[in-house]
């Protein structure tokens, strides 16, 4: 009973879908035995049945779950079958489910980054920062980063925050993941150098690529007041 009042008490309150994903076995066990002994009697008949409408539901679906298509043809799919993308986050999402779309864009936004970091003066590369915005961009950048010449990220979101800002004093920073507002806060000069952009990725990872320059403050001090945590 717990678990369906924790089931009810998600889907009412917009939670997640995966955040009960651990409870989902004990309930399909529960089901299938509470199946089987309604089934015991007279309407014994009634399992192959269950058992091929599983299977059947099974193949129509699951290429919406399971990378067996192509994008292209995982769209068209989609659309044939009247289905909007999911949305696992509260983000809005592209043409495909986020579990899909978040394959897509990464290393594509690491080639950029690294396109702005390399065409910088040798003096002000070499104490130029990435600040990520968010942990999947900071997480691209240290993983495609060292093939691309690039320094390890610096991100303010999640566990992230924890390494902190590093020996980065802020006089020349890359920024990802960001509308510029804030940064024309805290830089003396933000330039738009580059726009990262994917048709398969999230809608909420196309952005422009800022340069910014002159940390108005100390952002050693600042970093606690940056931290993000969602």
């Amino acid at each position: 009973m717990i678990y369906l009042f924790l089931l009810a008490a998600f889907m009412t309150l917009r939670g997640k879908n995966y955040y009960l994903a651990p409870i989902y076995p004990a309930l399909f066990a529960g089901g299938a035995v509470a199946f089987e002994r309604i089934t015991a009697g007279r309407w014994k008949w009634t399992r192959p049945v269950y058992a091929i409408l599983v299977a059947g539901s099974t193949i129509v679906l699951a290429p919406l779950f399971t990378p067996v298509l192509s994008p292209e043809k995982a769209i068209a799919y989609q659309k044939a079958l009247g289905i909007e993308p999911t949305r696992a986050e509260n983000q809005p999402t592209g043409p495909l489910p986020q579990y899909f779309a978040d394959e897509f864009g990464w290393e594509e936004m690491a080639r950029k980054t690294a396109r702005v970091y390399n065409a910088l003066p040798p003096d002000e590369r070499a104490r130029t920062a990435i600040f990520a915005n968010n942990y999947g961009e900071a997480g691209a950048i240290d993983f495609f980063g060292p093939a691309l010449g690039l320094p390890k990220s610096i991100c303010n979101h999640q566990s992230y925050w924890l390494w902190g800002p590093r020996d980065v004093n802020g006089q020349s920073v890359i920024v990802l993941g960001s509308s510029g507002r804030g940064d024309r806060e805290h830089f003396r000069s933000v330039e738009a150098v580059g726009h990262v952009e994917h048709p398969y990725s999230r809608r909420d990872e196309h952005f422009d690529i800022f340069l910014c320059r002159e940390f108005t403050g100390n952002l050693q001090r600042a970093w606690s007041e940056l931290k993000k945590y969602d």
